[in-house]
């Protein structure tokens, strides 16, 4: 058995001369016929490399095994760099002592290690400049994959751009960072040039703002973004369509990698305000009334007083409704005309030839944890109303938990179907359609899919819903009501003028019901805010027991898609003192001392009639 035995750097004699040795080294003596052999063992202090020095007086071996296969997956690129630096150094110093010290070997042996060495170190001189451009790139893409614009944005783009054009094929390879990698520049998403970015000025008093999250796919973005667009301006040939992206990190990579700049929605509205436009509407091509579509209406409420007419119109699905069980004409358009798009793509007569064939369609979208979740359980019931029960919603997020993918597969072995088609419940067939739904990857829908064994065949359409015909229809009639009511507003605006300019007043309260009243502590009234020619009145109630309010008659109140008016919950003091937590609500008045309709529901369940008006209007 061989004693390794540790100490200071080895001066290392012939047989029964004494030794030092280092506590990053150990040796072993040990007779071999008439020579000595001598095992040097040294560990590196990272725990990860190993080497072992075999020197055989006359003549000299060295093996020196690097065990890579310890290292971690996750192992950081410059880490790794330092370490084959620091093993590279200590070759080095361990094949100049070793024939120092042993003072064994030829010349000619002597100098082929000399050039190996030589060698070794130029190779991983080249190796170490190749990472290092790469991770100057990574670090460039890294620091425009953010969702702020700044000023130097544009010049981060071109600098990232050009430090990747000047990459060899092999570097390009190495470009890892936080979130970048070589399909940033290098993955081939089809023709920028086909592609309108819409960002002309010379608008006119007319425009209508198309506002989408975006997408870096090319052929997408023509095709499924500008699909909506140029069936909206052939629609309505008075207005100006341009385009906004909300996502700041997709308007850097399409600028970055092809050039084109595509406004945000700050830019956008700045171009607006900027080229005079005087009537601005703004749709959003968002599927539901998510978070998405609350920092849009966010922003646009900042710009309200830079135009004299502005509104916002629906989202593909329309209002989201109060539970999984509500639906309405937008969902309902908008399942059969994915559907029916679904079954023509599969080459199906019908949908019922496809349900014979044992073929299921499986719509997959993002999923949320905001509260408009709840608009993928009801367009899965939607499709359940309309007897499609072959077709499936699912989301990527798993939000609905029923939508997951886990439960989606679940629920189509379930049903009986052996065979299943996957299509993206999106507007866009971007990086969602393409990897998450039917990528290569483990974690794909696809290979989740094919994974389970419950199926013969899993396919994929990757098509997003903004190329079909049926879908771009959907959103122009969202913007003709958008326009229309403009015209209601600028009416509104013109009757009240000689009475109420833009602000708060206080103005009374008048209903047809001694049981419906504003709370005691407001006096009958309540506050009154009107811009933009739009009338907005808060009313404070005496309790919580009316839990919604509707503009319009209680036969309309309980109809599917109705707008109901939700409460707040706000904190009352009255004249004793005392507090007392209740609801408030906000209801648009179209005209002050004019009766109009205003349906209520208590906690029982059951709604009532009732006719109210607003008066006497009182500047704050």
């Amino acid at each position: 058995m061989r004693i390794f035995q540790p100490g200071n750097l080895p001066i290392v004699w012939y047989r029964e001369m004494n030794s030092q040795i280092t506590s990053n080294w150990s040796y072993c003596l040990e007779g071999f016929l008439t020579k000595s052999l001598i095992f040097i063992d040294f560990l590196l202090r990272s725990g990860h490399l190993t080497g072992v020095f075999y020197c055989f007086f006359d003549n000299i071996a060295i093996n020196f095994s690097l065990c890579t296969d310890l290292y971690e997956a996750e192992v950081n690129h410059k880490e790794e760099k330092k370490m084959k630096k620091k093993t590279l150094a200590l070759v080095l110093a361990f094949t100049m002592t070793a024939a120092l010290f042993t003072g064994c070997g030829s010349k000619k042996e002597t100098a082929t290690t000399q050039t190996q060495t030589e060698t070794a170190a130029e190779t991983e001189s080249e190796e170490v400049d190749d990472q290092a451009a790469a991770d100057e790139v990574a670090a460039l893409i890294d620091a425009i994959y953010v969702q702020t614009r700044n000023e130097n944005t544009d010049e981060q783009c071109a600098a990232a751009k050009a430090a990747w054009d000047k990459l060899t094929d092999a570097q390009k390879e190495l470009v890892e960072g936080e979130n970048a990698d070589p399909d940033y520049f290098g993955r081939d998403t089809g023709d920028a040039s086909k592609d309108d970015p819409l960002n002309e000025d010379g608008i006119g008093e007319n425009e209508l703002l198309v506002v989408s999250f975006g997408t870096s796919f090319n052929d997408s973005r023509a095709e499924d973004i500008g699909g909506v667009e140029k069936a909206l301006q052939e629609a309505n040939p008075d207005w100006s369509v341009r385009r906004a992206f909300t996502a700041q990190i997709i308007i850097n990579h399409v600028q970055a990698r092809d050039g084109e700049k595509i406004d945000n929605v700050e830019q956008a509205l700045d171009r607006a305000v900027e080229n005079g436009v005087k009537n601005l509407v703004v749709q959003p091509t968002h599927l539901m009334h998510g978070a998405e579509y609350d920092e849009l209406v966010d922003a646009l409420d900042g710009y309200k007083d830079k135009f004299e007419t502005v509104t916002i119109a629906e989202p593909l699905l329309g209002e989201v409704g109060s539970d999984a069980t509500v639906v309405n004409e937008d969902k309902a358009a908008v399942a059969e005309a994915i559907t029916a798009e679904a079954v023509k793509t599969a080459g199906f007569d019908s949908l019922e030839a496809a349900k014979e064939d044992g073929t299921a369609f499986v719509f997959m979208g993002h999923g949320t944890s905001h509260t408009a979740k709840v608009s993928y359980s009801q367009m899965a019931a939607q499709m359940e109303k309309l007897g499609y029960d072959n077709v499936f919603i699912g989301t990527v997020e798993g939000e609905p938990e029923e939508t997951a993918c886990e439960n989606v597969i679940a629920a189509v072995k379930e049903a009986g179907y052996t065979k299943v088609i996957l299509r993206p419940l999106m507007v866009v067939a971007g990086d969602h359609a393409n990897n998450d739904m039917a990528g290569d990857d483990e974690d794909s829908w696809k290979s989740q899919f094919v994974a389970s064994g419950n199926f013969e065949s899993v396919d994929c359409q990757i098509a997003g819903l903004g190329e079909i015909d049926a879908i771009q229809q959907i959103y122009v009639a969202h913007t003709k009501a958008a326009i229309d009511s403009l015209g209601d507003i600028a009416t509104t605006a013109s009757a009240d003028s000689d009475v109420l300019a833009d602000g708060t007043y206080s103005a009374k309260f008048d209903t047809d019901s001694s049981m419906f009243h504003v709370n005691e502590a407001y006096d009958g009234r309540g506050t009154l805010t009107v811009k933009n020619g739009k009338m907005t009145l808060h009313i404070v109630m005496p309790s919580q027991n009316i839990v919604n309010l509707f503009l319009g008659t209680a036969e309309d109140a309980q109809k599917d898609g109705a707008k109901l008016i939700q409460p707040t919950t706000e904190e009352v003091t009255y004249s004793d003192g005392s507090k007392e937590e209740v609801y408030a609500f906000d209801v648009p008045v179209e005209a002050l001392e004019k009766e109009f309709d205003l349906a209520l529901i208590g906690t029982k369940g059951k709604w009532y009639d009732h006719k109210v008006s607003v008066s006497d209007a009182q500047a704050e």
